[in-house]
């Protein structure tokens, strides 16, 4: 079974996630980042800049409809605006999210009849409610956001598939916001890839929308902007609900901030799914690597795990797309494993998926003087017919000639190729991620060529 499955995986999609120009939706948990509307705002395309105006009037209409007192139909919207499971965007490790209670949706919506400028004019950005209401969180307006954009979505998901060739099929979508009567259709039929696990259908998000922190949030608020003096003469024991109270009494406070960050628009910028360490950090952390002993004595061997753990990734990538990093326990050890998806982005990973269905590829992190027998029987077993049968062991020093051996005997009898990566190589990695010359790869591949020399033809 393949760790943390993506759908271009799982439809031999060849590209890795540097490449596509949405986020790769997982089949069993979200991705931790979120829709910020600013970005549309901020956008220099003319679409997104219209999406932002259709999110925005479409919350102004509930506004709308909760003053002119159909508020129990502004709330029922609003509800069922607040989630949307299809994107797969957030936190949760099943894919599935709650909405909001029907009193919070009150709540948000009374805030165009407390506040008068929003009842006379509306919101600019909608994601001011967090202002305003506890318990709105980057979550919720990334949901809300993704819900209203959803006709949007559909169509640039569709695009996607028939571009790349993912399947697609007939499926029926709840919450799609119809703008022509400014309300919601409940089964809206249309096609689109769907999650093989769960039957449930997938809509993608451009990567361009997608921060981890909204632009305008309310830590930045907090920690920068709000005049605390003014709401107690003790502001380190100021609350969330204090602030509140005082920013619905004070609006121009909020009006304040949020033209200074409509000012300041050029400094925001989407962020990736997945960052590199600066090369000065991946020389310290290799620096660390360096000077610990191996075993376990001060913690040399979590040091060293964390370490690789978290110079690896950087390293290898974009050729490689880092799935995640997980502990598992075998025959009374602790093991510290790395996981990559192989998305054949290069000839040398192509290579490794023909010979040994190699679909994800598995660093095993040994902070051990010797690895011995124990430790190749267990990085076998770790090499199943879903994960594919090549693997890799992170240790401090060469094998022993019997060692050795033993990976040329799983070679010869199950063609299953274990590699070694030890400190001498990991420093090669490091000089070559640091003169952008050639591919931290290329170590890997040299030790693959160096130890199928070594098996008998």
């Amino acid at each position: 079974m393949l760790i943390s499955p993506r759908l271009t995986d799982f439809h031999g999609v060849l590209k890795t996630q540097s490449e596509l120009s949405f986020a790769i939706p997982h089949f069993q948990e979200d991705i931790p980042l979120y829709v910020d509307p600013f970005l549309l705002w901020a956008s220099p395309s003319q679409q997104d800049q219209l999406s932002h105006t259709g999110i925005v009037n479409a919350f102004n209409h509930l506004g709308y409809l909760y003053q002119k007192g159909e508020t129990e139909l502004a709330v029922d919207m609003l509800v069922r605006a607040s989630e949307c499971e299809e994107v797969g965007l957030g936190t949760s490790a099943t894919r599935k999210g709650k909405r909001i209670g029907r009193g919070k949706a009150d709540e948000i919506l009374g805030l165009f009849r407390k506040i008068p400028q929003y009842g006379k004019s509306g919101f600019q950005h909608f994601e001011e409610i967090q202002f305003f209401i506890d318990g709105i969180s980057k979550d919720r307006i990334s949901d809300i956001a993704c819900t209203f954009l959803k006709s949007f979505l559909i169509d640039f998901t569709i695009g996607q598939c028939i571009e790349l060739g993912i399947p697609i099929a007939n499926t029926l979508i709840n919450d799609f916001y119809n703008y022509r009567t400014n309300s919601f259709e409940d089964r809206h039929a249309t096609n689109l890839p769907f999650n093989p696990e769960t039957g449930t259908p997938l809509i993608f998000v451009p990567k361009r929308w997608l921060r981890f922190t909204p632009w305008i949030n309310y830590d930045d608020y907090f920690k920068s902007y709000c005049p605390l003096d003014e709401i107690s003469h003790e502001p380190e024991n100021i609350g969330r609900v204090e602030v509140l109270n005082y920013n619905r009494d004070n609006y121009g406070v909020i009006e304040k901030y949020v033209k200074e960050k409509e000012r300041t628009f050029s400094d925001c910028h989407n962020d990736p799914l997945f960052s590199q360490i600066p090369i000065v950090s991946a020389k310290r952390k290799f620096q660390l690597i360096q000077n610990l002993k191996s075993g376990k004595d001060d913690n040399a061997d979590r040091d060293y795990e964390n370490a690789v753990c978290e110079l690896l990734p950087s390293l290898l990538y974009p050729q490689l797309d880092f799935a995640q990093a997980q502990s598992r326990t075998e025959s009374g050890s602790q093991i510290r494993d790395l996981i990559f998806y192989n998305n054949r982005s290069h000839p040398f990973l192509d290579e490794l998926l023909q010979l040994y269905d190699a679909r994800q590829i598995v660093f095993e992190i040994k902070n051990v003087a010797e690895i011995s027998r124990d430790h190749i029987n267990q990085i076998n077993r770790y090499m199943t017919d879903s994960l594919g049968k090549f693997g890799v062991l992170v240790t401090r020093n060469r094998l022993t000639k019997a060692r050795k051996q033993s990976t040329i005997d799983l070679w010869s009898g199950q063609r299953r190729c274990v590699l070694t990566l030890l400190d001498e190589d990991l420093a090669k990695m490091v000089a070559l991620f640091e003169g952008k010359q050639r591919l931290p790869l290329d170590v890997l591949k040299a030790k693959y060529v160096e130890f199928v020399r070594a098996c008998p033809s």
